[in-house]
This record gives C-alpha cells, sequence and structure tokens, in this order.
C-alpha cells in the first residue's frame, strides 16, 4: 500500500486555506512544481499517481540522496509508480524533492514528470476551425495517418497541447484526432481517447476585472521565481527554469521591461541540431512571448527541475502555472484561436 510521509512543521495543504506564505514555505523546500500538478493536498497524491522519465536516464538510490547507494536505473519514458513524496538532504538545493518508486527505492523529482492515465470518450463534435486538445496518457505516439499500421511521426507527451481540426476513424473503426502541426504545416493523427477536448470555460481569462495598467509580472532570476501582481500586491507564485548557458552558446534570458504581446496555447517548439543542444518538442503548452527572438513563458515536459537556469533563453513553468499565466495575462487568445498578437500586453520585468 502507498504511503505518504509526514513533514514536520508543514502546514496542513487544505486547499480553501493554502496561503501565501504557504507558498512560500513550499518554494523554499522546492515544492512548488509537485503542486502546481492538479493535485489539492498532499492526501490527494494517490497510488496512481505515476512519474515518467523525463531524461535520458533515472537512477534509483537507497535513500533520498545522490549520496545514496545506486540501486537501479530507468531509462526515458519509462513509466514508474511514485508511492511516496520526501525531501531529500541539502543537495541539490534548488530542489531537494524525491520520489519513492515503490518500494525500489528514490530518484530525484527534477528528472521525472508527474503523469497520470486518463482516458477519454472522443470528441465527435469538433467545430469548424477546430479545437484545443491535451494529453491525459503519459504519452502517445502519433502517425502520419489513422491508425497504427501506419507510420510513427512522432511521441507526444502528458499535458502538451494541440490543435484537433476534427475526428476521423483508422479501417477498424477506432477513432483518431486529426492533428495540425503548426511549424512545418503538416498534419498527424493521435488516438482520440488519449486527447481531451480543452472545454472552454478553461480557457476564459482570469481577473478580467482588473485594469490592464494594474496587472504585472516580475521574473526574478537569482531567485528563479516568477511573481504576478495585481494592484502591486502578489497573486501568484512559481518556480520556474530560465535561460543557461550550454556547451554551443550561452542563452541566457535576458534583463528588461516587455511585454506579453503575443501568446499561444499550443506550439511546435524546434532549433539546432538534437545532438548538441538543440531541440525537437511539439505541443509545448501555453506560451506568451516577451520578445520578438523567441523568449517566452511556457510549459514544460522534458524536466521537473524548477529553481535553476536550465532553458534555451524562455522561462520554464510547470504546464500547470503556465495555464494560469496564459489565461491571467493580455492580450486574452479566444478559444477557437491559435494565437494572438498585439501591440500591447501585460507588462514583465525581468530582473536579476
Amino acid at each position: 500500500m502507498s504511503t505518504i510521509k509526514k513533514y514536520s512543521n508543514m502546514p496542513e495543504l487544505d486547499s480553501s486555506q493554502f496561503s501565501r506564505r504557504d507558498f512560500l514555505r513550499l518554494c523554499s523546500l522546492g515544492l512548488v512544481g509537485l503542486f502546481l500538478q492538479p493535485v489539492k493536498s498532499l492526501r490527494d497524491f494517490v497510488p496512481e499517481q505515476m512519474g515518467r522519465v523525463a531524461g535520458m536516464k533515472a537512477t534509483v538510490y537507497d535513500h533520498p540522496s545522490f549520496e545514496g547507494n545506486q540501486v537501479k536505473v530507468y531509462w526515458r519514458d519509462m513509466i514508474l509508480p511514485i508511492t511516496e513524496v520526501t525531501v531529500g538532504d541539502m543537495e541539490p538545493i534548488h530542489n531537494r524533492i524525491w520520489y519513492r518508486i515503490g518500494e525500489g527505492g528514490f530518484v530525484h523529482s527534477g528528472g521525472i514528470q508527474p503523469v497520470q492515465t486518463r482516458l477519454n470518450q472522443p470528441d465527435f463534435s469538433i467545430p469548424f476551425g477546430g479545437a484545443l486538445v491535451e494529453v491525459t496518457v503519459p504519452y502517445t505516439d502519433v502517425h502520419w495517418g489513422p491508425g497504427k499500421n501506419n507510420q510513427f511521426a512522432y511521441r507526444f507527451y502528458y499535458e502538451t497541447t494541440h490543435w484537433a481540426s476534427t475526428i476521423v476513424q483508422d479501417n477498424q473503426g477506432n477513432p483518431w484526432y486529426k492533428i495540425l502541426e503548426d511549424k512545418w504545416d503538416l498534419t498527424y493523427y493521435a488516438q482520440a481517447n488519449h486527447l481531451r477536448v480543452i472545454p472552454r470555460d478553461e480557457l476564459s481569462p482570469l481577473s478580467p476585472d482588473v485594469l490592464a495598467a494594474e496587472k504585472r509580472l516580475e521574473v526574478r532570476l537569482r531567485d528563479q521565481l516568477m511573481i504576478a501582481y495585481e494592484k502591486g500586491r502578489p497573486v501568484f507564485m512559481a518556480r520556474v527554469a530560465s535561460g543557461a548557458e550550454f556547451s554551443n552558446g550561452r542563452f541566457l534570458t535576458p534583463v528588461g521591461r516587455y511585454k506579453t504581446f503575443h501568446k499561444r496555447p499550443s506550439r511546435h517548439m524546434a532549433a539546432g541540431d538534437l545532438a548538441s543542444n538543440g531541440y525537437d518538442l511539439p505541443g509545448v503548452p501555453w506560451i506568451c512571448y516577451i520578445n520578438e527572438k523567441g523568449v517566452a513563458f511556457h510549459g514544460t515536459y522534458w524536466h521537473n527541475d524548477y529553481g535553476r537556469p536550465r532553458s534555451h533563453g524562455c522561462i520554464n513553468l510547470t504546464p500547470t502555472a503556465a495555464k494560469w499565466l496564459y489565461r491571467w495575462t493580455l492580450p486574452s487568445v479566444p478559444p477557437n484561436e491559435t494565437r494572438v498578437y498585439e501591440n500591447f500586453g501585460t507588462t514583465v520585468d525581468v530582473v536579476e
């Protein structure tokens, strides 16, 4: 039976009483990435919670520390049972959260994407122009045509978003969504029960009654923290992973004042040589661009390691935090639109 470790001197995480002070305490412990997943409290971290190995591999230790004995290695995209969440020793200081994997030991949370498996009833009423869909299984393989006998195209991961234009059936009568590729103008096909159509009320603006001039975002690079303000008061906070230096160059997030002028609910991001720190990431969710060079806030599924720089210049957030930001910032994207591009937006201050 799964167990949940009790944290000493931590607040009860009753969602009706969760305060900014509680959030700050979670920030200090590196727990924000976990609690921005769709759970209400530690008690809701139920046995069906799983983890996908997001990096090349995940090493299991006999206790939650990189100084522990290595007992096993899991490889990319293996799905593991998360049966306990605990705080490890002082290293790494930015993220001390570890997951127990069944009875086999502990893995550091930074390389594990929390996932679930939620199958869906196919939606045969996709409106004209399409609908935004979200992957609700650890991953699903998409093909160049409807049906698994067609050539493999990409792997779509949990909480990625995509634009479905219609629903079709394969030669066995199974429903597949036709997915519009937004970078190279291609089309893929994904199993319909692996994705859910996102309802319009999940895309409605947040705090629409607050004037545009009274909303502001601040990104503190030294603290790796994003804070949203309304009328000068903080209303939302999340840990981030900003731009870093790699072997092929410096990709630091630029300091300055910006606007969230360009927004998309989904984007296929790709650049460079995959063998040399390049990337090819379909379905990156909830993007808010802040400059013409492509620096943006967005959801992240290829790591779960917030609190230190590790991006190619963008500001990585959990998908849940990125979705909140996407809905809260201006301009708003209509549910039936794939993007919005304006000459205004919510003010963003990126500071050291």
